[in-house]
C-alpha cells in the first residue's frame, strides 16, 4: 500500500482559491498512490481564526470539497483531503476532515473532537465533533483524528477498538512544540500497534511558524519517513499485514484492563 503525504506551505501571499488549485494539481500528480493525505485547514491556515467564518463552506458542494473530489477522481486515489472550515446547515462551524474514494465520492467525514485554543481561536469559534470515525479501504481500515486530538490517547483506543489499523492525523502544528509532535506521533503508533500517518503544514499562519515534519511511523514505533520544515512530499510503502503481525507477536492490546478490577 503506497501512502503519500503532501506537506503544504500555507503562504499568506497566496489566495485560498490559488492554493486550492495548486493543491489539486499536486494531488493529480500522485497517480499510482493508494492513499494521499493533506494537512489540517490547509486552505485557510490552522491559526487564521479571523478568517474562519469568511472561508467556511458546506461539506457537500463546497469549493474545496468539489476540487478535492475531482482531483481524487482524476488521480484515481483515496484522498484524505485534510480538513476545512465547515459551516453546517444550522450555521455552526466545524473543523472537518474529508475522505474521498478514487471515484471522487465523499466516503467519510470526521469533525474534530478536541478543539485547540483554551477558550480562544478554534475552541471559541468552532463546535466540537462527537463521533469516532473509521473508514474501510480495500487494503486496511483508517482511523481519523486531527491535530490536537493527538494529545488524547483515549480517542485512539476507541479507534483501535473500532478496527483501525492506520491512524491518519492531519495537523497544523506549531514549530515551538515540535518535540511534542514527534513524541506523541510515535507514542500513538506504539500504544496502538498501528501505522500513523501524520501530515502537517509548512510556512507561517498569522505569525505562527509551522513545524512541518510530517511523519510516517510503523506499528513498532519506527519512523519510516519524516519531512523537514518546508513544503515536501513523502511517499512510503506500507505493509497492511504488519499491523496484524506485530499485534500477534507482541499481544499487548490483549492485556488491557479497563476500569478498576473488583476485589
Amino acid at each position: 500500500m503506497r501512502a503519500t503525504l503532501l506537506q503544504i506551505d500555507v503562504d499568506p501571499k497566496e489566495t485560498v482559491a490559488d492554493r486550492r488549485e495548486r493543491v489539486a494539481t499536486l494531488v493529480r500528480g500522485q497517480a499510482g498512490a493508494d492513499l494521499v493525505v493533506l494537512p489540517e485547514l490547509w486552505p485557510v491556515g490552522a491559526f487564521a481564526a479571523d478568517d474562519f467564518a469568511a472561508e467556511a463552506e458546506p461539506v457537500d458542494g463546497g469549493p474545496t470539497a468539489e476540487a478535492m473530489a475531482a482531483a481524487a477522481r482524476d488521480a484515481g486515489v483515496w484522498l484524505h483531503a485534510g480538513s476545512v472550515v465547515e459551516r453546517d446547515p444550522d450555521g455552526l462551524l466545524f473543523n472537518t476532515s474529508l475522505l474521498f474514494s478514487p471515484d471522487g465520492r465523499l466516503h467519510a467525514v470526521y469533525r474534530k473532537i478536541h478543539r485547540f485554543g483554551f477558550d480562544q481561536g478554534e475552541a471559541a469559534l468552532m463546535a466540537a465533533g462527537r463521533e469516532i470515525v473509521t473508514a474501510r479501504l480495500p487494503h486496511t481500515v483508517l482511523g481519523l483524528a486531527t491535530c490536537y486530538d493527538l494529545r488524547f490517547p483515549e480517542q485512539f483506543r476507541l479507534l483501535i477498538d473500532a478496527g483501525a489499523h492506520v491512524l491518519v492525523i492531519p495537523a497544523g502544528w506549531p514549530t515551538r512544540r515540535l518535540a511534542h509532535w514527534r513524541l506523541l506521533v510515535q507514542a500513538r503508533a506504539v500504544e496502538s500497534q498501528a501505522y500513523v500517518l501524520a501530515c502537517g503544514t509548512a510556512g507561517t499562519h498569522v505569525g505562527v511558524a509551522q513545524a512541518g515534519h510530517s511523519m510516517v511511523v510503523d506499528p513498532w514505533g519506527e519512523v519510516l519517513a519524516e519531512a523537514g520544515p518546508d513544503e515536501q512530499i513523502l511517499t512510503v510503502e506500507l505493509d497492511p499485514a504488519r499491523v496484524t503481525a506485530v499485534r500477534a507477536d507482541f499481544p499487548v492490546l490483549r492485556d488491557r484492563v479497563l476500569g478498576v478490577p473488583t476485589p
